[in-house]
This record gives C-alpha cells, structure tokens and sequence, in this order.
C-alpha cells in the first residue's frame, strides 16, 4: 500500500514540473499545463504525507 502511495505521488510531482517545462519550450498550451499541475498538486498532497510521516521514537528520558 505504502509503495501504491508513493508512485501516485511521483506520479503527481512529475505533473508538476513536466507541464511547465513543456509550456516553456512551446509544445504545450498554458491552459493545459495549469490543468495537469492542478491535479498534480491534488495527487501530491492528497498521498504524499501518509508515506512521508516519520513515527517518533520514545525517547528514554
């Protein structure tokens, strides 16, 4: 499950950065770009801090 999480948020990184260097070098529309970082932003912060929390460990004080 834990491996499921973290693709889907690679997944979700990637539209956002991938979009805009397209847009940059013109093969992409900005419409489109603002579109698929939209959502890459939604996947990012809808899966990534379930994987990303560190439990903290007791310490023995």
């Amino acid at each position: 499950m834990k491996l499921l999480l973290k693709i889907i948020s690679f997944i979700g990184l990637g539209l956002c950065i991938v979009p805009a260097i397209l847009v940059f070098g013109e093969h992409m529309e900005a419409s489109t770009c603002k579109q698929l970082m939209f959502l890459g932003t939604i996947m990012w912060f809808a899966t990534a801090p379930s994987w990303m929390i560190k439990k903290e460990v007791p310490s023995d004080d």
